[in-house]
């Protein structure tokens, strides 16, 4: 593979890892800011959902505009609104303030996501892509667990203003790597004049393999997202808390590489299946009993294998002159339900009268990830992954 195409790789990693680190600043901040901001259960799940908001509304354009404008605008532009909005928040004084940086940083997010598997896909092929794919993937919860070490000890140093400002400093280290590295692949679509969508068939598969991903990352962000409070209420130390979240975290990135080299022994039906089972199961333990070690060690290792899986499905559900506007399809779907997960996770929390109801329905959310399997498979989604080899 040519040099230029791991340093494209190498930019977009960086780029999902401050993903991660951006969508789990508030959750890592969560104890300060509910008590300094006076917020319910279910306004903190909305602070922590103000991040994906956006995407429901702009992924589908920008699936457009990347055919339209090519992938270096469209996801140079979104690296640069990922560093601006956690300037925003860092200079916030209150809520509301907070929320409208992680929107702005979200709409960047989306620019970077719907285009980055389309890259991939441009410079990775066979059983490069998998890895790649997966490698992405599991850049994420790299995010999430510097997260989670880096931005207590920032905040308690420096407040707010610097746990979000090492946020904006990261997203633009990504943004130089990769103007400095890009370029379009020989062989991919050129930008293109027009507004037509993908075959019905195509968008089929990449709603519901979108609607999959939504399931999965909705499980996990609950877990991640309301651990940490759960457990400080039942009395658990912060070494344990901290040692559950990064086995849920560090043990994804272990995982899910893994899961993209079993995907073809095994086959994705029983991945997914044990995949999802894992997650929905630690979820529900984590609410229902005090094991919380054993619920971090199924989320983050078994319940973790299929992720990349996951993205690949929704990256080849449409031709590459398509893949722009299908995974615009795909996180349509996936920010809609990341929005409001969160906020209902944190609704269920006041109606059951304490954090376990957050668990539940995290739970309940993972289990959609069958069905939507299912009808992507009814619709012709084992060929998918089979043409990719």
């Amino acid at each position: 593979m040519p040099r230029r195409a791991w340093l494209i790789l190498t930019a977009l990693l960086l780029a999902r890892v401050g993903f991660g680190y951006e969508y789990q600043s508030v959750p890592s901040l969560g104890p300060a800011l509910i008590a300094r901001l006076h917020l319910s259960y279910a306004g903190f799940g909305s602070l922590i959902g103000a991040y994906m908001v956006t995407g429901a509304f702009v992924a589908l354009p920008l699936g457009f505009a990347g055919r339209r404008f090519g992938d270096r605008a469209v996801l140079g532009g979104g690296m640069a609104l990922m560093a601006l909005g956690q300037l925003v928040c860092a200079l916030a004084p209150d809520a509301r303030g907070i929320a409208l940086g992680r929107a702005l940083s979200g709409f960047g997010a989306v620019a970077m996501m719907v285009l980055q598997s389309k890259v991939i896909a441009d410079w990775f092929t066979g059983r490069r892509f998998m890895l790649a794919i997966s490698l992405s993937s599991a850049a994420y919860p790299v995010g999430v667990g510097l997260a989670q070490l880096v931005l207590p000890v920032l905040a308690r140093h420096g407040g707010w203003p610097m746990a979000f400002g090492s946020a904006a400093a990261e997203a633009l280290i990504a943004l130089a790597l990769f103007l400095l590295s890009f370029r379009p692949h020989a062989d991919a679509a050129a930008p293109a004049v027009g507004f037509g969508l993908p075959s019905a068939r195509e968008a089929g598969l990449s709603a519901c393999s979108g609607l999959i991903w939504t399931a999965y990352t909705a499980c996990y962000a609950a877990f991640l997202s309301y651990t940490p409070a759960l457990m400080a209420g039942r009395g658990e130390g912060l070494a344990l808390v901290g040692l559950v979240v990064a086995v849920a975290t560090w043990g994804n990135v272990l995982a899910t590489p893994l899961g993209g080299a079993l995907a073809g022994r095994i086959g994705a039906t029983t991945l997914l299946a044990v995949g999802t089972a894992a997650m929905i199961l630690g979820v529900a333990l984590m609410g229902a009993a005090d094991l919380p070690l054993l619920s971090g060690v199924l989320v983050g290792l078994p319940g973790s294998l299929h992720a990349g899986l996951i993205i690949a499905l929704g990256t080849l559900s449409a031709r590459t002159e398509n893949r722009a506007v299908g995974m615009g399809i795909f996180f349509t779907i996936y920010y809609g339900g990341g929005a409001l997960a969160p906020a209902l996770c944190g609704m269920a929390a006041d109606a059951y009268g304490g954090l376990p109801g957050a668990m539940f329905a995290g739970a309940a959310i993972g289990a959609l990830a069958i069905p939507a399997f299912l009808a992507h498979r009814a619709l012709g989604g084992r060929r998918v992954l089979a043409a990719e080899g």
